[in-house]
């Protein structure tokens, strides 16, 4: 198994989902070729984010290096989803991290340590104040606002299959005008909060 999705379905497919969570890794999340964000969303959708390894790492070696954080983006996309899913319940953030092999002094372990925690500390601050000021979560409550009701409800109600879909979509000869997806608004949100 290779992410956050296909452990999951073997846990249901066992029942056994109600007796376990998930550890997620960055590296682990890149080499299964997603990013830690969509993998935290995951398993945070499934009830299933039991810890997160507070670490990194290079994203082009194809290994897992376990560095220490320091990317204010990744501890700010894991943040926002414990925060969204309340924090945790058990577990937490755990350091399997280690320093490069040329940092051998002990000081360089106590400093990564300090940068570390820095970073998911930074982490945390930027998605309280992204919760707080509530755009985020109206921007994405009106993008999905199409499943609320009628025939989107429906379909996450379990209501609908392939044959009825079908028949919707035939019984409307004109397109559904959507509205825009504000992918733009996003970004320049995105790019406030670096700044924060």
């Amino acid at each position: 198994m290779n992410d956050a999705a296909a452990y999951l379905n073997f846990l249901r497919e066992y029942d056994l989902l109600e007796h376990f969570k998930l550890n997620l890794e960055t590296n682990h999340a890149t080499l299964a070729g997603h990013t830690m964000h969509h993998e935290c969303e995951v398993a945070a959708a499934a009830g299933a984010l039991g810890t997160v390894d507070a670490n990194t790492g290079d994203e082009l070696i194809g290994w897992d290096t376990d560095q220490f954080p320091t990317s204010l983006y990744l501890t700010t996309q894991v943040m926002l989803t414990v925060l969204k899913m309340g924090g945790f319940t058990t577990g937490g953030l755990d350091f399997d991290a280690k320093v490069r092999r040329e940092s051998f002094e002990p000081i360089d372990l106590f400093f990564a340590h300090i940068g570390g925690m820095d970073a998911f500390a930074r982490g945390l601050k930027i998605p309280a104040a992204i919760r707080a000021d509530g755009r985020l979560a109206e921007l994405v409550k009106n993008r999905y606002a199409s499943w609320d009701s009628g025939i989107g409800s429906s379909i996450e109600a379990g209501k609908e299959g392939f044959a009825s879909l079908e028949e919707y979509t035939l019984s409307r000869p004109d397109p559904v005008q959507h509205g825009s997806g504000r992918q733009e608004i996003f970004r320049k949100h995105r790019q406030r909060a670096d700044l924060t």
